[in-house]
């Protein structure tokens, strides 16, 4: 008996189940600062989401290819800002309608977070640049897929 309890502890057991952030998936919109934000999350497909955010802001455009799903660091947020090599963002905390992504070894940003309540995302990215807490926010609303802002 002992042998058998011993033998199940060892072996190891499948892959941790995936948190729902099915609340994520949408088409979001910020509208704000002189901005023109949108960010796209689709919903999740076996434990893996996708998304995009396209920013145009002072005549300038932006865009960052992301996805949240299993990697070798666990189940985390891999960002592409600009197609930029992937950065890991290692989910650390996650509850009803909000989620956090880390990674201590990265330049700016450290933390990566999402909250949801009721038609709104905010997202928020946090770290130091020179030393000095930094932080950017952006508070998304659902809106139909391609929406613009107002001109």
């Amino acid at each position: 008996m002992l042998i058998a309890a011993l033998a199940a502890a060892l072996v190891p057991s499948g892959p941790a189940a995936a948190p729902d952030l099915s609340w994520m998936a949408g088409y979001w919109l910020d509208c704000s600062g002189g901005r023109e934000a949108s960010e796209t999350w689709s919903d999740p497909r076996a434990g893996l989401m996708a998304g995009h955010t396209v920013t145009v802001a002072r005549g300038r455009v932006s865009f960052e290819l992301a996805h949240i799903g299993p990697t070798a660091q666990g189940y985390a947020l891999v960002a592409q800002p600009g197609g930029a090599p992937p950065t890991v963002f290692a989910l650390v905390e996650s509850g009803p309608m909000r989620a956090v992504f880390a990674n201590a070894e990265h330049d700016f940003p450290n933390r990566v977070i999402y909250e949801r309540s009721g038609d709104a995302l905010n997202a928020r990215i946090e770290g130091e640049i020179g030393g000095q807490p930094r932080s950017l926010a952006w508070n998304y609303t659902a809106a139909p897929l391609n929406t613009r802002c107002p001109a």
